[in-house]
């Protein structure tokens, strides 16, 4: 090759707008060479799961196909990072390498290696922030340490300069005069070779183009109604758009502008405040990253050290259930067979099929974390630990132990008709709206005109729960005793 080229290497920011790295290595005006990196054994215990490989075959090929419509395409590599830069230096003549950050403590580490290797090497080696609005360093509490509840954190990111305006990359760039070899996509064997993943397929569209559709539906439907609909799973009422923002194949800034434009257009200057349910979820993200960030032994430590003496009892015979979506409460069934079925699930429902697991059967949060990590779309190290921690009451601006979440009042709260229910859990369909929730009241007469025999085709609770709250409050008690 006669000009150096620059190396541009995609992580989990699959996309082509507003994407810093590339942007930055569209600047300097040499032949630009995007290079995906299939590495999983460095991601150490975290390696990603069977539905995040499903959405990540599908990704890379369309972002493949956006890049070669703009006269580029994707290198596809597979190994270690480090050695397979080091390798396409030479091999593309490269003279500089840019990335977007992570920020997983095995991937904060590798990158400084890499970093510093590639530098020794006379390789200008230089990182952007594609994945968050803020840096996690950046936004402190006034003695200058990290924030552990949620509220001052979105206040301190509300009295900071606001998002920038997303930067679009050109319609074309310079591309080098000979490509390196690339390995076909499927060599990378992200695909399950027994397709259990035709729900996930079916359910989503991975690529920037998908998550612009995602998006602008959200928009027609007036960010405005968020504030009521996103607590009810039988409605249409959230942005679906976390596997897009994982995957990086949007990124907050898109999202966060066109938010507020869509909501200034539709309301004036009260559009602002009515946006504000939704982009204080968008700011619940940048938390869970910044907790990661300062405090990494999360994912598999508590944060509140006094839960690691927690006696969780770990019922093997209980967890399966619980993953199969056959504890015999419809409501906490219903999410987890959604769950299996799109790899995804209302974020009301995780709270509660959450609390499920650890307060009702008392299994460690850590095993339902590793059960979301493996069948998620939008599985993030980051949103996934703080999710978990904050259920089991462990975690930053957790929610008390002692709140353990009803399943039958979620249900009826937030299921009112049992039409997420009837859709999940299609055994229970004909049963009338006031037995949905609980079929083991409906009586046998109800029971049988709706086709359903408990403990045949729909099994009985496998707990009670009055009960399982007693004794859950009783652990508690005695894991603080044994504190003292």
């Amino acid at each position: 090759m006669s000009a150096p080229a620059t190396l541009v290497w995609f992580r989990n920011d699959l996309r082509i707008d507003d994407q810093p790295a590339l942007l930055k290595g569209i600047e300097r005006g040499a032949p630009v060479i995007p290079v995906y990196i299939w590495s999983p054994d460095e991601e150490g215990d975290w390696a990603p799961g069977g539905a995040t490989k499903s959405w990540l075959h599908r990704s890379l090929q369309q972002l493949d196909a956006d890049l070669r419509s703009r006269g580029s395409r994707l290198i596809l590599r597979h190994g270690p990072a480090l050695e397979t830069l080091q390798a396409l230096i030479p091999e593309c003549g490269a003279s500089a390498v840019f990335w977007n950050r992570r920020y997983e403590p095995l991937a904060i580490a590798r990158d400084a290696r890499i970093k510093t290797a590639l530098r020794g090497l006379g390789v200008h080696a230089e990182s952007c922030n594609g994945s968050l609005l803020h840096e996690p360093w950046s936004i402190q509490t006034g003695t200058g340490t990290p924030f552990q509840v949620f509220t001052p954190f979105w206040r301190k990111c509300l009295s900071v300069a606001p998002p920038a305006e997303p930067a679009n990359a050109p319609p074309r760039w310079p591309g080098p005069f000979e490509w390196p070899k690339s390995l076909a996509l499927d060599k990378l064997q992200l695909e399950p070779r027994i397709r259990w993943d035709d729900g996930i397929r079916s359910a989503w569209t991975p690529g920037a183009a998908g998550a612009a559709n995602e998006l602008n539906h959200f928009l027609l439907k007036g960010v405005d109604n968020y504030k009521d609909d996103r607590d009810r799973p039988d409605h249409d009422g959230t942005s679906r758009l976390s596997p897009y923002l994982h995957f990086g194949e949007i990124s907050p800034r898109q999202v966060w502008n066109s938010v507020m434009q869509s909501m200034r257009e539709r309301l004036g200057p009260a559009g602002e405040e009515a946006a504000e349910p939704y982009l204080r979820q968008l700011i619940w993200r940048e938390f869970a990253h910044h907790l990661l960030f300062h405090f990494p032994q999360t994912p598999s430590e508590p944060l509140r050290s006094a839960f690691a003496a927690f006696p969780w009892e770990n019922d093997s015979p209980s967890i399966r259930a619980w993953q199969r979506g056959q504890t015999g409460f419809p409501y906490i069934d219903a999410g987890m067979r959604q769950l299996w079925a799109t790899g995804w699930m209302h974020n009301r429902v995780r709270m509660a099929v959450a609390s499920f697991l650890v307060k009702d059967l008392l299994v460690s949060w850590e095993a339902g974390a590793r059960w979301f990590w493996d069948t998620l779309v939008d599985a993030d190290l980051a949103n996934n630990t703080l999710g978990w921690q904050w259920t089991a009451g462990c975690g930053a601006d957790a929610a008390p132990y002692f709140r353990v979440f009803n399943p039958v009042v979620q249900g009826t709260r937030f299921d009112p008709q049992g039409e997420y229910v009837r859709r999940w859990v299609p055994e229970l369909a004909r049963l009338p709206t006031e037995a949905i929730h609980e079929p083991w009241r409906a009586g046998r007469d109800r029971l049988r005109a709706a086709g359903v025999e408990l403990g045949v085709n729909y099994p009985h609770p496998i707990v009670d729960h009055a009960e399982a709250r007693l004794r859950a409050l009783d652990v508690l008690a005695r894991m603080k005793r044994g504190r003292q």
